[in-house]
């Protein structure tokens, strides 16, 4: 009985860190340059890309767990950084986002200088500021 229990519990703690492995391979897949590649408006039921998008954007994300957001709107650079977690849960996976000062780029439904990005695939993800009526943007990985 207990060599049961044993064998049980061996195969229950490798199937655990195949799923941490999994985690893993996921957060380290999102280092790297994301370029924005599409804007849809809610509001008007709109969909831009390319040269014709009102912004162009790029997010770097760091192994050390930061990252730089920049955007350029008509020849104006505006950059900010912070932190960021990936957040990897039975639903979705995302990436947390805390920016280390207040800016209007911050895509957030709160003032709380916190973004989230949705994972979608390995080279995309999308922000979740269409919540609040915000436009959606899609970033596709460089």
């Amino acid at each position: 009985m207990k060599s049961q229990f044993l064998i049980l519990m061996v195969i229950g703690l490798l199937f655990s860190c195949n799923k941490d492995n999994n985690a893993t391979d996921l957060e380290n897949q999102i280092i790297g340059n994301w370029k924005l590649i599409k804007m849809t408006n809610s509001m008007s039921n709109s969909e831009t890309s390319g040269s014709e998008m009102e912004w162009q954007e790029t997010y770097q994300l760091f192994s050390d767990g930061t990252f730089l957001k920049s955007r350029d709107k008509d020849g104006n650079l505006t950059e900010v950084s912070g932190t960021f977690n990936f957040i990897n849960n039975s639903n979705e996976s995302l990436i947390e986002l805390t920016f280390d000062t207040q800016s209007d780029i911050i895509g957030s439904c709160t003032a709380n200088k916190k973004e989230n990005l949705n994972l979608q695939s390995d080279t995309i993800f999308t922000n979740s500021w269409n919540a609040c009526d915000g436009p959606t943007l899609k970033y596709k990985k460089n």
